[in-house]
């Protein structure tokens, strides 16, 4: 079952670590790929100095303006993409990383995408997950409730570790809340940390 605007509608936190267990779908004419999402990170607006958000509106950040259930979509390096989820309700800015899949369906055509064969290094890492879908800029802003990218229930109960976020040392006191949300002992996240059980 797709997930309704009203799970978005939450905090940051809340959605994020609601999402591990659900299922990331994204429909393209070449077909369809899938995963289990097993790794977020929550960016929780003006009150987290990690969230690309936290200065105020921008041209890049409006999306999370608005209310949540939509895509936020955007480059590192020049070429990876990372998507987000807009998480809350008007005008308080959270948002959720995608950081890692556990790949279901279409495996076969996010190993051609990636030009990878090991499974669990098709979707471990935002960048990875983003070029095994081919989720791109082009997906900035679309309706999380739609018909072409969404996500949908999966993983009935799923056991989640918190954790910190990876590579935001800058942020401060920020770096050390424990915002990231894994699939207990599940071998697809990006980076193992030592956990702290939640």
């Amino acid at each position: 079952m797709k997930l309704a605007r009203e799970f978005y509608l939450r905090t940051g936190l809340d959605v994020a670590r609601d999402l591990i267990g659900k299922k990331l779908v994204h429909r393209t004419a070449d077909g369809v790929a899938s995963g289990i999402i097993v790794e977020t990170e929550a960016y929780m607006g003006a009150i987290d100095a990690a969230a690309h958000s936290y200065k105020g509106f921008t041209e890049r950040t409006k999306i999370q303006f608005g209310a949540g259930g939509y895509a936020y979509v955007y480059q590192i390096y020049g070429m990876h993409f990372c998507m987000n989820v807009v998480a809350n309700v008007e005008n308080i800015p959270d948002a959720v990383l995608i950081r890692a899949l556990e790949p279901v369906d279409g495996v076969e055509l996010m190993k051609l995408r990636r030009g990878k064969n090991n499974l669990r290094d098709l979707c471990s890492g935002p960048g990875k997950l983003a070029q095994a879908l081919a989720i791109t800029k082009n997906h900035y802003g679309v309706d999380l409730c739609g018909d072409e990218l969404f996500i949908e229930t999966a993983i009935s109960n799923p056991a989640v570790t918190a954790t910190k976020r990876i590579n935001i040392d800058y942020a401060g006191d920020a770096a050390n809340f424990l915002w990231r949300f894994i699939l207990t002992d599940n071998k697809f996240i990006s980076t193992k940390v030592n956990p702290n059980p939640s």
